[in-house]
């Protein structure tokens, strides 16, 4: 069995989801691991959503099967780092995208090839988008398929202190649309915010 297999089936095993594997050419293994969607909230006080996050206990525990696994099945390797995602987690499977649609994230065509469908015009060689992700819906002849779409206002940044004239229209909201085969890369956007998944940092368990 391949390594990677290995892996996931023990993150997964243990109750994690499995969100990435890092190999160097140096021997350090990095696995980075997420508590699975729906598990990630629980209800609090007034029935409010609590968002919860993976802890360095959680990493420990990872970490040490990891390593009885890997040694019992002869995989290589010199350094085990097992963290969480941090605020910039990468966004890879359809089920990512579900799971954090309405956030902001960036994301990187592998060719300028996604479907402008608001005002205004984008560079035919721009291939980086900062945004929110949203559900899009699509009519194809009598059928509807969905999609994925970023949506952003290429407004500029103000600084803080910043008069800004209520004179000025606002800049148009435009939106994009791609196919997770067009991406090179996409993640959550890593801005930080006390209100949510944002606010908090990468939570590591690292073994030589």
């Amino acid at each position: 069995m391949a390594f990677k297999e290995v892996i996931e089936q023990t993150v997964v095993g243990l109750g994690y989801e499995l969100v990435e594997i890092q190999r160097s050419a140096a021997g350090l293994l990095r696995v980075t691991i997420d508590l699975p969607w729906g598990a990630a909230t629980q209800a609090g006080a007034g029935g409010y959503a609590i968002e919860q996050f993976v802890t360095v206990e959680d990493c420990e525990k990872v970490t040490r099967q990891l390593l009885f696994v890997l040694e019992v099945d002869g995989i290589d390797f010199k350094r085990l780092e097992v963290s969480s995602p941090g605020i910039d987690r990468p966004l890879r499977s359809e089920k990512d995208f579900e799971r954090f649609v309405g956030q902001v994230i960036d994301l990187t065509l592998k060719e300028p090839v996604g479907t402008l469908i608001a005002d205004g015009q984008v560079s035919a060689s721009r291939k980086k988008f900062q945004g929110r992700l949203e559900r899009r819906q699509v009519a194809d002849g009598t059928e509807v398929l969905a999609g994925w779409q970023i949506v952003w206002s290429d407004a500029p940044n103000t600084k803080p202190g910043q008069r800004v004239s209520k004179k000025r229209l606002p800049a148009p909201m435009r939106a994009l649309g791609f196919t997770l085969d067009e991406l090179r890369e996409a993640r959550l956007a890593p801005i930080v915010s006390f209100k949510g998944r944002a606010s908090t940092g990468s939570t590591e368990s690292n073994t030589d």
